[in-house]
C-alpha cells in the first residue's frame, strides 16, 4: 500500500512539473495586449486606438470580428451615420489591416455582421 502511495505522489509530482514546463514555454498572451485599451499590440494598433477609441470603448473593437470588407463596411456606416471623419488613404489602410489581422472572422459571441444593404 505504501508503494502505491509513493507511486501516486510521484505521478502527481511529475504531472505538476510537466504542466509547469508547458506553461513556462508558452509566451504570455497578456504581454501582447495593451493593458489600458485591451487591444492587441501589433502594427497599426496605435492608429486604431487614436482614431477609434475617441468615440467608443476599445471593447467595441475587441468584441467584433470581420474580414477587411466587414471592417470597412462598419467604418463607412460610422462615417455615414455617426459622424466619424474620413481617413486619409494610408491611415484607413493601416486601420483596416490591423483590424482584419487581429480581429478576423471566427468564433464569436455575437451575431454575424449585417450586410451594408441591411444597415440603417
Amino acid at each position: 500500500m505504501l508503494t502505491t502511495y509513493k507511486h501516486g505522489i510521484l505521478a502527481v509530482a511529475s504531472a505538476a512539473l510537466l504542466l509547469v514546463s508547458i506553461v513556462m514555454s508558452v509566451p504570455a498572451r497578456s504581454a501582447d495586449i495593451d493593458p489600458a485599451s485591451g487591444l492587441v499590440i501589433a502594427d497599426g494598433w496605435e492608429a486604431v486606438r487614436a482614431n477609434c477609441t475617441v468615440c467608443h470603448s476599445a471593447k467595441f473593437i475587441t468584441f467584433q470580428r470581420g474580414d477587411r470588407d466587414s471592417w470597412k463596411s462598419m467604418i463607412r456606416w460610422m462615417q455615414k451615420t455617426q459622424g466619424l471623419w474620413s481617413f486619409d488613404e494610408k491611415t484607413e489602410d493601416t486601420i483596416l489591416s490591423y483590424l482584419a489581422a487581429n480581429y478576423p472572422p471566427g468564433k464569436s459571441s455575437r451575431r454575424k455582421n449585417l450586410s451594408p444593404a441591411d444597415l440603417p
